[in-house]
């Protein structure tokens, strides 16, 4: 569970005014929680994450960062992390879950469980995001296309309105690989924005540059 464009896209991405609590669902070794609190001063962060091995990475990763005293790991799937906290509420839920809905299986089961999702999977977690998400909150998940789609229609499904959505471009000709999606509660106009990653092969265009620079020491 290497640090990926998707997760650190979403991190330095994802909108909110001024958050008091946030839960990263799928946290993996804690690098989006990590950005969250880094730009989010203000908030208490959870974090959960299925896998023991990448657990112990990221509550090494909290502890060892400025923020530990606003960081939490939890391990644990999200069905019972909400099963054993029905009454916690977040301003901000952010995920890079699973995404290949009934697709072959990868080899080995710590990736089958990082990268797949069977039937019911998201149907799960947009209705967990739906009881645990405050009123003026949002939920913002990274996808593919298609699997966006789906969950798009999901959450119309749960009372949630897409508020903006990012398409994400390797390179300005190619078509888009990912969106970046933000739902909340509150039914209003949807804002559509292109991000470019490269500008030329291992040349990264400028928006990439400045929207990273604060968290990645390449830039």
């Amino acid at each position: 569970m290497k640090i990926n464009t998707d997760g650190v896209l979403l991190g330095a991405l994802t909108e909110a005014d001024n958050p008091q609590s946030i839960l990263d669902i799928g946290t993996g070794t804690g690098v989006i929680a990590l950005m969250l609190a880094q730009r989010f001063t203000n908030a208490n962060i959870d974090a959960v994450e299925i896998d023991e091995s990448a657990a112990k990475t990221a509550t090494k990763n909290f502890e060892n960062s400025p923020f530990a005293d606003r960081l939490n790991l939890y391990t644990t799937g999200f069905e019972e992390y909400f099963a054993t906290h029905p009454d916690r509420q977040y301003d901000l839920i952010v995920s890079n879950p699973p995404f290949y809905i009934n697709s072959l299986q990868s080899p080995g089961a710590k990736k089958n469980l990082a990268k797949h999702a069977g039937d019911g999977f998201f149907e799960g977690l947009i209705d967990g995001v739906a009881a645990h998400l405050t009123n003026d909150g949002t939920c913002w998940l990274v996808l593919p296309l298609a699997t966006g789609a789906i969950v798009k229609d999901i959450a119309v499904q749960h009372g949630l309105h897409l508020q903006i959505q990012v398409d994400i471009y390797s390179f300005e000709s190619d078509e888009p690989h990912r969106e970046i999606l933000a739902f909340g509660f509150n039914n209003q106009p949807i804002v559509i924005r292109k991000f470019v990653i490269y500008d030329g092969p291992k040349v990264y265009t400028k928006e990439y540059q400045e929207t990273l620079k604060g968290f990645l020491t390449i830039f």
